[in-house]
This record gives structure tokens, C-alpha cells and sequence, in this order.
């Protein structure tokens, strides 16, 4: 049985989640574990004094809105959707390398530009979220915002998986939807102020750019069925400036 392309659009994706699953999964837990490694370290040892971001009339219009917490922390989730969707071993390897550069760039600011954000008196510091919060994402390692700053690298890598598997228009407004309420959250819960926020953006999406020149294109093949096991030869063209 075949389908008209754009109809296809839950199986392609379906095809391309659980290619190289093994590998994805294992990549991506490896990459975020070690990353946290490294961010903890820097935290615990700068090369210089910390310096305390400023704050903007922005952040003062801002309110506190702790329910903002699940929209934070979903980063997590949300980060697994770009290279978990990568057709082809050639772009989960783009992939892995720009993201791996973008974690060491962020490392390396932090390490010789530490920065904090300014002490702020939470509503209730008793939450066990927050605690939790403030043990394992720290107030410092202020700007760029990483969280922020992998937020938009992800948007972008997955508009472009969205792109190429012709999905509903819809799913590219959840895609942006979600990415601006993890950016929002940022700020809404304290974590960040405006500046980190916007140096984070400007960091995400200048990998982004970058890296997704570098992105050789694959497309599940629209002959097959929907219940063909994998596309036996994706094919593969160069991305722009390639």
C-alpha cells in the first residue's frame, strides 16, 4: 500500500524516531551527563570572581510565576526530539558535533566570564521543586543561558525535521510554542534575567545557522509502505553552502 507523501507524515516520523534508537538514546544521555559534569565543575571552579547579572526594566514587568517550573524543566524532554528524529547516521553525526561545540563554548564562558544572577527571595522555599531546582541547576552560570541557548539549537533542528516529513502546520506552532515557553520560564522562575536570556538565543541560533549548512538532507522514500521497516536508501542531497 502507498500513500500520498504528505499523508505519510506519522510514519515518517515514526521511521526516523526509531532508527538508530540504540544509538540516540545512548548519545543523548551521554552528552547531557557529561555536560553537567563539566557545568558543575566551572561552577565550583571559575577562573575569576563571579560577576552579578544586571537586571533590565523587563525583568522587573516579569512577575514570579512558579507554575512556570514543568515548562523548565520539560527542556529535558524537548531536547530529545531533534536528534532522535535525524534520519540518517550523516546528520545525527552534524548533529552531535554542533551540539558537543555548543556545550564546550558555553563551558568555556563560563570557566573565564562567571556570572550569577542576582539574589532573589522565592515565595515559598520550602517546594520541594524548587529545592530540587536550586541542587541541580544553580543560580550561577548566569548568561549565556544554556538552557535557553539548547532550547533554540533544538527549535530549529526540529523545524527543519518537521519541514522535510511535511507535517501539519499545527506541529510547527507546538514547536514554537514550546521552545518560547522554556525561554519564558527562564525568567518567570528566576533562574535567569533578560540579558542571559537574550545572550542565550543569539548563542543557540548562531549554531544553529551554522550547523544546519552543514545538514545533508534525507527523506524517507514516499514508495514505500507505511509498513516497510526502514527506508532501505534515504536519499541524501548537500544543505545550502555544502
Amino acid at each position: 500500500m502507498t500513500l500520498n507523501r504528505d499523508a505519510r507524515w506519522p510514519a515518517d516520523l515514526w521511521q526516523r524516531a526509531r532508527h538508530l534508537f540504540p544509538l540516540k538514546l545512548f548519545g543523548i544521555t551521554a552528552v547531557i551527563t557529561l555536560f553537567f559534569v563539566g557545568y558543575f565543575h566551572v561552577l565550583r571552579h571559575p577562573a575569576h570572581p563571579v560577576t552579578i547579572m544586571p537586571t533590565t526594566a523587563l525583568d522587573a514587568l516579569i512577575p514570579f510565576q512558579p507554575w512556570t517550573l514543568g515548562a523548565y524543566l520539560s527542556l529535558w524532554l524537548y531536547v530529545g526530539f531533534a536528534p532522535g528524529l535525524q534520519l540518517t547516521l550523516a546528520q545525527l553525526r552534524v548533529y552531535a558535533v554542533w551540539s558537543i561545540a555548543l556545550c564546550l563554548t558555553g563551558l568555556g564562558i563560563f570557566y573565564f566570564w562567571p556570572t550569577a544572577v542576582p539574589p532573589v527571595e522565592i515565595a515559598d522555599p520550602s517546594s520541594g521543586a524548587f529545592q530540587m531546582l536550586r541542587g541541580v541547576d544553580a543560580s550561577g552560570n548566569a548568561c549565556p543561558s544554556m538552557h535557553v541557548a539548547f532550547a533554540v539549537f533544538t527549535a530549529f533542528w526540529l523545524a527543519r525535521v518537521l519541514k522535510e516529513a511535511r507535517v501539519p502546520f499545527a506541529l510547527h506552532l507546538v514547536n514554537i510554542a514550546w521552545v518560547l515557553a522554556i525561554t519564558w520560564s527562564t525568567v518567570a522562575i528566576r533562574q535567569h534575567v533578560v540579558l542571559d536570556v537574550v545572550a542565550g538565543a543569539l548563542l543557540g541560533s548562531a549554531y544553529a545557522w551554522l550547523s544546519l549548512r552543514r545538514l545533508p538532507v534525507g527523506r524517507v522514500n514516499p514508495a514505500q509502505s507505511i509498513d516497510s521497516p526502514l527506508p532501505a536508501a534515504p536519499a541524501l542531497r548537500p544543505g545550502p553552502g555544502r
